[in-house]
């Protein structure tokens, strides 16, 4: 999957929590926001206060569907509040390779 295809992928499931997201779409559509709340808060406070709240449902939704690929449920990422260690881990459950073939993440 390539950058435009992972970025069409993620709005167009804009709040579908359920089913797989691969490594690449996931990633992808992480540097998009990324690179985007970087560009626009230079030129733009309320332009990044819009974007980034207009890409937090579809990165939430992104990241969901990328733990259900590594066989884990979506909730795991709440284990990023927890400071420095709960990031960490939540990036490398993220980096992670897919898990098994069957889905089971997407259930729970």
């Amino acid at each position: 999957m390539n950058f435009q295809q992972a970025i069409q992928t993620c709005f167009s499931k804009y709040v579908d929590f359920s089913g797989r997201a691969s490594r690449s779409e996931y990633w992808w559509f992480f540097l998009f926001v990324v690179l985007g709340c970087a560009i626009l808060w230079r030129f733009s406070y309320a332009l990044y206060v819009l974007f980034a709240l207009g890409t937090l449902l579809p990165s939430l939704a992104a990241a969901s569907r990328r733990l259900h690929d590594t066989g884990r449920s979506g909730w795991w990422q709440l284990i990023g509040l927890i400071p420095i260690i709960g990031l960490i881990v939540l990036l490398v459950f993220l980096a992670q390779e897919s898990g098994s073939s069957t889905d089971q993440g997407a259930s729970t």
